[in-house]
């Protein structure tokens, strides 16, 4: 993207502010935006199937996406990621050149900075200062799957839930307010913990019946965050440090 280009100030704003480009000079984010296009997507739109995720890495830029695997047989999907403004994608593919079965579909009309990755390489080659913050960016994720499965493999659908809604819980406010997932229908939840809407409609309704939870004109809220932590406490036995 070039410097004369309407909506450079804004894409150059969002790389300052995202992990993988927000603490490299501004000089390097300057050379490294060159290099980028930008694209626009519509809401459900698919950025990437999984053949394309061995061509180009995508930076999110605004909006929201989901990275997702769905099985062909029942059509039952599976979100991996949720991706929001600053996070980039495919990582897997641009690690190990290899077809990546995912697919990333906009969960908003959202844009996004897209580069090869022969040019994303040779970044990582020639700015240590970007391999510095790419490589805790890789150990984000890989924990994030590694709490996946565990919870996955350890948890009942309840107490995934209350994690989930715990995680984006702003905290350290006055008025902690619930972002990201606060609007998605009860179908989409149910596919960010491996279960179904009739399971997760359920539990909803029990932790509103607590007063946990409040709707409002079809936005989730927590009500009382200490209560939902003291739940997700009960049912591991022992408090997250």
């Amino acid at each position: 993207m070039k410097p004369d280009s309407p909506f450079y100030a804004h894409t150059l704003k969002a790389l300052r502010q995202s992990e993988l480009f927000g603490r490299l000079d501004e000089a390097v984010i300057k050379e490294m935006l060159l290099s980028f296009l930008r694209e626009t997507w519509s809401k459900k739109s698919i950025v990437m199937h999984p053949e394309q995720t061995i061509r180009r890495f995508y930076v999110v830029i605004s909006g929201r996406a989901k990275m997702t695997r769905v099985n062909p047989d029942t059509g039952r999907e599976f979100t991996l990621f949720l991706l929001e403004a600053g996070d980039g994608f495919d990582v897997v593919s641009l690690l190990d050149g290899k077809k990546h079965n995912v697919s990333v579909i906009a969960m908003d009309d959202i844009e996004v900075l897209t580069a090869p990755f022969d040019t994303i390489h040779e970044w990582i080659k020639q700015h240590p200062s970007f391999n510095r913050e790419f490589l805790p960016y890789i150990g984000k994720l890989i924990r994030q799957l590694t709490n996946l499965a565990s919870d996955l493999a350890l948890l009942d659908t309840g107490t995934r839930l209350a994690k989930l809604l715990l995680r984006h819980t702003t905290k350290g406010t006055p008025y902690p307010r619930l972002r990201l997932i606060n609007d998605l229908s009860h179908e989409e939840l149910a596919g960010m913990i491996g279960s179904v809407r009739v399971v997760v409609s359920r539990y909803l309704q029990g932790l509103k019946k607590e007063g946990i939870v409040v709707a409002r004109r079809g936005q989730l809220e927590v009500n009382k965050l200490q209560a939902l932590a003291e739940k997700i406490e009960r049912h591991l036995g022992f408090k997250d440090k």
